[in-house]
């Protein structure tokens, strides 16, 4: 009788232990951004921390700014799973300073990259032209599409943010002296279907584009080496300038994107936390997420589901043993 009284109370106890754990992390709530990485990480997130953590997970939707106010302000969302800092670095660091932030860890682990690109093959037929050195030689390999005289840089579109950086690297390095005309897309669909017709027909291209991007899932793009390294100061006060007057030339820094959470739940749910602090993802493996979710017409929740299938490489890393066995059977009964 004592026996079994003893081994009941056992099993209440681990019982008890494993609803704690769970009520534990209760409910949290997850900013699912309105871009295509961002919705991803944040559906991975959901499914992970309600199949592998027992917590009652929820998406808001959300953006950089508003997400961002709000957690500092009002402490919710509790996670937003892809902050691009940079854009919003002093609410950050205000967050951060009056601990109402904490930053989980680098939820792409490259950090979204920029750059004047062209296509693998181009570089395969003639290893120069992976320089800017080699492009200025070849101009007119890169046949404008109005003026056969010139050669075409494609640039960013009118209105983005990175139309400043990209014209004012274009003058920095004086192309158009070289030979190139800045051609402007029109729009980011246009800047991606002029890769993709290039392509095609490995024909010729040079411009700017950035990573992660479905395109950089699909086609092989080789960054153009500049030969200066990275002058964050000088990119900063001037490239990034509407008024820069004198563009030095420089590599485009990386840009930090990391997973934020309000101060509370990185206290409250250390565990959860530390999962957010290893999940992270180099900018080829999201390239190519991308790809299959443009190919594929598919939302976060779809790609999520798909990724937890297919890349259990991946995620494993993420979770202990115990979690990763209760987030495979949930992928199982999908």
């Amino acid at each position: 009788m004592k026996s079994i009284i003893l081994i009941g109370g056992l099993l209440l106890s681990t019982a008890t232990h494993q609803v704690f754990a769970e009520e534990q992390c209760g409910k949290v709530t997850i900013a699912d951004m309105n871009w295509s990485s961002a919705s991803l990480i944040a559906n991975v997130d959901r499914f992970i921390l309600e199949h592998g953590y027992g917590c009652e997970a929820e998406l808001i939707p959300g953006d950089t700014m508003p997400t961002s106010t709000s957690m500092v302000e009002k402490g919710e969302p509790d996670i937003a799973p892809e902050i691009w800092s940079n854009n919003v670095k002093d609410l950050i660091e205000r967050g951060i300073k009056e601990k109402r932030l904490a930053i989980a860890g680098k939820s792409l682990s490259d950090g979204g990259e920029e750059g004047f690109w062209v296509p693998q093959y181009m570089v395969d037929k003639d290893p120069s032209l992976k320089t800017i050195a080699g492009i200025i030689a070849k101009v007119k390999t890169f046949e404008h599409p109005e003026d056969p005289e010139r050669g075409a840089f494609y640039g960013c579109p009118a209105g983005w943010g990175c139309q400043i950086t990209a014209e004012n690297l274009f003058r920095a390095l004086k192309l158009s002296d070289a030979g190139f005309d800045l051609v402007n897309p029109g729009s980011g669909a246009g800047l991606s279907g002029s890769i993709a017709r290039a392509y095609e027909r490995e024909k010729p291209w040079f411009g700017y584009y950035w990573a992660p991007t479905a395109i950089l899932g699909k086609y092989n793009m080789v960054k153009v080496d500049f030969g200066t390294g990275i002058d964050e100061d000088h990119f900063r006060d001037c490239i990034s300038n509407v008024e820069c007057a004198d563009p030095k030339v420089t590599m485009y820094p990386s840009a930090l994107v990391q997973t934020v959470t309000t101060a509370a739940f990185a206290k409250k749910s250390t565990q959860e936390f530390e999962y957010l602090a290893k999940r992270s993802i180099t900018n080829a493996q999201m390239n190519g997420l991308l790809a299959w979710m443009e190919d594929n017409q598919a939302d976060g929740n779809i790609a999520a589901e798909y990724f937890l299938m297919k890349h259990e490489d991946i995620w494993l890393k993420w979770v202990p043993a115990d979690v990763a066995a209760k987030v495979r059977l949930a992928v199982k009964a999908l």
